[in-house]
């Protein structure tokens, strides 16, 4: 009997002991979670912050480009006009939207808006539009000003191409849709402003004229980088102005080939762009254009381009990681037939073969693909590195369909893309399966 009670003690002794070491496991564990969900709490935060300051960077951050657009173009001096102590006409509101410039409405101050509505404020008058730089109120474009309210210089930001506007209060003047390409910006318009135009004419190795001839021939939402790599004008297969769309910034998260013929990702193409492009102050450096096929980054030195203070390279994480948060927008309920998209997504991975290259569920492959599997001219890709195009993710086409599609916009509406395809690739679509198609794209 005394055995059996030792035997019962012992036993309790050591279920005791097992919850009590059970216990310190529980507590080990909860605090392992507790360390864990702390951690993602900070790392949650530091990347909200990051997003914020790269929201800032992409609206408002001319990383220095002053010099270039007004120490060399004086392009402050054009907006400003003769009657405001620069030269020319001017330009005014009205000016500055028809060359495609946005108006963020919600940068307005209540005084501004009722002067608009009632006529006190000229929307013809270069003076208004030095209010609305003074405001931020202009999409892209930075203006400086001294303490006694004179423009002293201006400069551009990424947003000025990668920005738009909803048109909510009037036709350019809304809310910010950042991400959104502005295909009503004139680039080439906006740099003929300039009375300055001989250094950068100097540089391509042509005359001023022939410049001014290629910047109008781009048009609306086109733009030449590679112009100033190569000096390449026009495309030597079709005899086109060698411009491309300017590319939508939303949807980019994953996307490992940021650009239309495959340069690098998102960093290097922003770095890219702010250093050679925008012609910020900051450090580049990319050996692949010290080569014979790019004779103006060559002589010029834009393969290694060093600056102190570099404004630049420091803000490339942030600025990547806004990006990275906007999504590709959904189109308007009402916009395309719902039935009919049903249908067209079962044909867009079947028949089409589209999800080839297009997969769900990012609406791109990540890779690289020659001209010969495209069907279309290798002129843009034999000017990159690779000699390829990437394959282009398709999220939110609605925002930007006008210009066309593809780089340089050579077909005109997605049943152009389709039908191209269709005869390409020998797919057979009725006529019923194309509407249907093009139902699926115009829903994503």
């Amino acid at each position: 009997m005394k055995h059996k009670k030792q035997i019962v003690v012992i036993a309790s002794l050591a279920l005791v002991v097992t919850f009590i070491q059970c216990s310190k496991a529980f507590e080990k564990v909860d605090e392992a979670s507790a360390s864990v969900r702390a951690s993602e709490s900070v790392n949650s935060e530091k990347n909200k912050s990051l997003i914020a300051d790269g929201k800032q960077i992409f609206r408002f951050d001319t990383f220095g480009d002053e010099d270039f657009w007004s120490g060399l173009l004086h392009i402050d001096k054009a907006i400003l006009g003769n009657n405001n102590g620069g030269f020319g006409p001017g330009v005014s509101p009205i000016d500055a939207l028809n060359i495609g410039l946005k108006v963020d409405v919600e940068a307005l101050t209540p005084e501004v808006i009722a002067g608009v509505e009632s006529g006190d404020i000229k929307l013809n008058d270069p003076a208004t539009t030095l209010a609305l730089l003074k405001l931020n109120a202009v999409v892209g474009v930075k203006g400086n000003f001294s303490n006694e309210g004179a423009l002293q210089t201006i400069g551009i930001t990424c947003a000025v191409c990668h920005s738009t506007v909803d048109n909510s209060y009037a036709t350019g003047i809304g809310k910010r849709l950042d991400g959104w390409p502005n295909r009503d910006l004139d680039v080439g318009g906006i740099i003929s402003l300039t009375d300055n135009a001989l250094p950068i004419a100097n540089m391509l190795h042509v005359s001023e004229p022939t410049l001014r001839n290629v910047l109008d021939l781009w048009g609306p939402g086109k733009f030449s980088a590679v112009l100033f790599m190569d000096g390449k004008a026009f495309n030597t297969e079709t005899g086109n102005v060698a411009a491309n769309l300017i590319p939508a910034a939303f949807g980019l998260k994953n996307i490992e080939l940021t650009t239309y013929t495959g340069w690098g990702n998102i960093s290097y193409w922003n770095a890219f762009v702010a250093n050679l492009e925008m012609h910020g102050k900051g450090n580049f450096s990319d050996p692949r254009l010290n080569d014979p096929k790019y004779p103006i980054a060559v002589e010029n030195g834009f393969y290694n381009v060093m600056n102190n203070p570099d404004l630049i390279t420091s803000k490339l994480p942030a600025l990547r990681a806004y990006q990275h948060s906007i999504d590709a927008p959904k189109p308007p309920n009402d916009s395309y037939d719902h039935g009919a998209a049903g249908r067209g997504k079962a044909i867009f991975l079947t028949k089409a073969q589209c999800a080839t290259c297009h997969p769900l569920p990012l609406l791109a492959d990540n890779k690289l693909h020659s001209a010969i599997e495209l069907g279309i001219d290798n002129f843009e890709a034999s000017r990159s590195p690779e000699g390829k195009y990437r394959t282009t993710p398709l999220g939110g086409l609605f925002a930007r369909t006008k210009g066309g599609f593809y780089h340089d916009g050579q077909f005109a509406t997605l049943r152009d893309v389709i039908n191209h395809y269709n005869d390409h690739r020998s797919l057979n679509l009725t006529t019923s399966e194309k509407r249907d198609l093009e139902e699926y794209l115009k829903s994503l």
